[in-house]
């Protein structure tokens, strides 16, 4: 049965219904009101406007050819089925365009929060630094923001979005609880870890290393192996900021018990304890210091490992007499994508052994202006070891960040408005 003019005309009002809708969807830079210093990098701007002007344009002709389709002759040879099965298809993919501008204008909207709003394009400029590695990749564009819960999250760049698509920037969500202290840098840096780690395809070339030591048997390697993303992500962040990043660890993971031990072979992380312990022990490989044992005997007085079962205590000692082994691995692994230097040379660890960091807060604090002449993810490390060396309180640090990430904002924002 063909269709009938009026199953025509209805399904023709709701496509121009759509259309009507589409045009009311305008650029973020028409939409949100914010400081200059809280509006995101250009960059960021940018390729998220032209991806979504894009979508836009995509869906706007698909339903203009629908119309067409639809007051022509192959339109009045077919059903009515067929013409709503063409226009709910479409509808489908109009909230997919919907959904795409939503899951930004989310992230965008807090940037017209008091306060927040800078402190947000402030770790914008930090997770820049934190994953910019000259030579080897081109940084994406990046933005955060701030949501409920103890754990972050990113949606890396050139990844799927619901409805279709690659992601034109990675959108990396931080905890608002951590807002504002050294602690927000090693949840931050973690996820820009995994950016890292999938532009120089580190888990991929780890993989045969991994595989390879399990033919020795035991389980500890093969878990390594099902964890080697999120590893590599605390690696990433202890590279760059020191016992910075384990400290951090350590708050996001302190659980009860019951949940410290739990071994869960769907979930990528390592099981809490371990994972602190690795955190540690990737710190003492790079950065030789009694801190590490210190802190590592601290988490062991927080979740001693008397009273666990004999199977879960002999997993558990497999994995701490293969950690040793396993970190040495990591930290000098040289995968192709960094032409023959090892992640530890290449993410010069070097520059943030303890007692430098410890000399730069002593400098620091007779000429704090150097502070705000230095790269975000080193003044990170620098007031975390100070932190942890009992020479900064909680309150002096919260202080003094909200104070770093308005300047680094406002800084940003003065250099693009003057680029020269």
């Amino acid at each position: 049965m063909t269709i009938s003019p009026f199953a025509a005309w209805m399904l023709a009002q709701e496509a121009r219904a759509l259309l009507t809708r589409l045009a009311r969807v305008k650029p973020f830079a028409l939409l949100e009101p914010m400081l200059p210093a809280a509006a995101l990098q250009p960059g960021a701007q940018a390729a998220t406007e032209r991806y979504l002007v894009a979508g836009r344009r995509e869906m706007r002709a698909m339903v203009l050819g629908f119309l067409a389709w639809l007051h022509g002759a192959p339109a009045r040879r077919a059903s009515a089925a067929e013409a709503q099965r063409r226009f709910t298809i479409l509808r489908l993919k109009f909230n997919a365009v919907l959904t795409q501008f939503d899951l930004f204008n989310d992230v965008i909207s807090q940037r017209s929060e008091h306060d927040t709003g800078v402190w947000l394009c402030g770790l914008d400029i930090v997770a820049a630094d934190a994953l910019a590695l000259p030579g080897y990749y081109e940084v994406p564009p990046l933005m955060c923001y701030l949501d409920r819960g103890v754990g972050a999250a990113i949606r890396r760049a050139r990844t799927r979005l619901p409805g279709g698509g690659e992601s034109p920037v990675a959108v990396i969500r931080v905890p608002r609880e951590r807002m504002v202290g050294s602690g927000i840098a090693s949840s931050l840096i973690h996820e820009v870890g995994h950016q890292a780690s999938a532009l120089l395809d580190l888990a991929n070339s780890l993989r045969p290393l991994l595989q390879g030591m399990q033919r020795n048997g035991g389980n500890a390697w093969r878990l390594f192996e099902r964890w080697i993303g999120e590893i590599l992500s605390d690696f990433w962040s202890c590279a760059r900021l020191g016992i910075t990043a384990t400290m951090g660890l350590m708050g996001v993971v302190s659980l009860p018990r019951a949940f410290m031990f739990r071994l869960n072979l769907d979930d990528p992380h390592p099981v809490p304890w371990i994972r602190v312990r690795l955190s540690c022990a990737m710190g003492q490989a790079m950065y030789p210091h009694p801190q590490w044992a210190r802190l590592a005997a601290l988490w062991d007085s927080y979740y001693p490992l008397d009273g666990l079962d004999a199977g879960t205590r002999r997993l558990f000692d497999e994995l701490l007499a293969a950690m040793p082994g396993f970190v040495g691995l990591l930290v000098d692994h040289r995968p192709r994508s960094l032409r023959g230097r090892s992640l530890r040379e290449a993410l010069g660890v070097a520059e943030h052994q303890p007692a430098r960091l410890s000399a730069l807060f002593q400098t620091w604090r007779g000429a704090p202006a150097a502070m705000y002449r230095a790269g975000p993810t080193l003044v990170f490390a620098v007031l975390g070891q100070a932190r942890a060396n009992g020479q900064l309180t909680p309150e002096e640090e919260s202080h003094l960040f909200a104070k770093l990430l308005t300047h680094w904002a406002l800084r940003g924002a003065l250099r693009d408005a003057n680029p020269a």
